[in-house]
């Protein structure tokens, strides 16, 4: 009997030995990815955000080998989504469509519940849309030089149109005013396209709108383009000059996009998510497919895309303290 024992407790411990060497390590869940991943977007279905995200995790999701789901979690100016990842676990299977405004702008003027630098790990930038300094023909300025002009000259008179306060045309020309060392008279309307359209009747001279929405308007001579506040000319606009190029080092505001993950991303997850969509982006499909929306494809390591965020974060910070907007 006391044989008898023995020989099963010692099948017993070899048959637990052989479960703990099978068992898969603490915490591990197999190669990522091993299950959908969800792309969380902080704007509603339809726009310029949400169209890239989907163009974007369509293709993704052929080179990771499983899903890309979209998940619109719009409102409180993209607070809601955002906030929504940052409390995510850090496993890579929850990104944001992180934009200038859920990254930089929204967080420096309101209480939104999370931080953006410290509560996120930037994977990889998308793509940016330069904004353009159009004016109604009847203007008589031809430059960003002659708007600085007729600003000092008039004394905080010369106005342009924003869909808003603490929207991106709008600080675009706080940020401008602030470079140039002069006052503009800005005049906030709910949304883009009435601004957009006071100034195209000529009832405001000037605004800064995204270049694909300006375009059609430029192309067709209702309105003209001073400058691109993009880094570079754009391609939609190549003979129109930059911001910078006009006489005024280091401006520019871009709509800009990227992939963000919750802080404490494992760096072989970084990696891997980092490689996918830079592959993505460097296909020509792709790029023609972002062309169509105004945008210009962005490249870059994933420690340059976080130099960059943490810069944009300091930088609309600033502007908006200026401006008296900041929380």
């Amino acid at each position: 009997m006391a044989r008898l024992l023995m020989r099963n407790l010692g099948w017993s411990a070899l048959a637990v030995a052989g479960a703990v060497a099978l068992a898969p390590p603490a915490g591990a869940q197999g190669a990522y990815p091993n299950r959908p991943v969800t792309i969380v977007v902080p704007y509603p279905a339809g726009g310029s955000a949400d169209i890239l995200a989907r163009t974007v995790g369509q293709k993704l999701g052929e080179r990771l080998g499983q899903p890309v789901v979209i998940d619109n979690r719009a409102g409180a100016g993209t607070a809601i989504g955002a906030k929504h990842v940052a409390g995510a676990p850090a496993d890579g299977y929850t990104l944001l469509l992180g934009t200038v405004s859920s990254q930089a702008i929204n967080p420096a003027m309101n209480k939104v519940g999370y931080d953006p630098v410290k509560d996120f790990t930037p994977v990889a930038p998308l793509a940016s849309i330069p904004f353009v300094l159009v004016a109604h023909p009847s203007f008589s300025g031809k430059s960003v030089a002659d708007v600085i002009a007729q600003a000092k000259a008039k004394a905080g008179e010369l106005s342009y149109a924003s869909a808003g306060p603490g929207t991106s045309n709008h600080l675009a020309g706080e940020l401008l005013a602030s470079a140039a060392g002069i006052k503009l008279l800005h005049v906030p309307y709910k949304g883009s396209a009435p601004a957009l359209n006071d100034v195209v009747a000529g009832h405001l001279p000037l605004m800064f709108d995204l270049q694909a929405t300006a375009f059609p308007y430029v192309q067709s001579g209702k309105l003209k383009a001073l400058a691109v506040t993009g880094p570079t000319r754009s391609s939609m606009l190549p003979a129109v000059p930059t911001v910078i190029e006009s006489g005024l080092p280091g401006y520019e505001v871009s709509a800009w996009f990227g992939v963000f993950a919750p802080a404490g991303l494992p760096r072989p997850v970084l990696d891997r998510l980092h490689a996918d969509i830079s592959a993505v982006l460097q296909a020509s499909e792709m790029r023609k497919r972002l062309q169509e929306l105004g945008a210009e494809p962005e490249q870059g390591s994933a420690d340059a895309f976080a130099t960059f965020a943490r810069a944009e974060a300091a930088k609309w910070s600033d502007v908006l303290r200026n401006a008296g907007l900041a929380q």
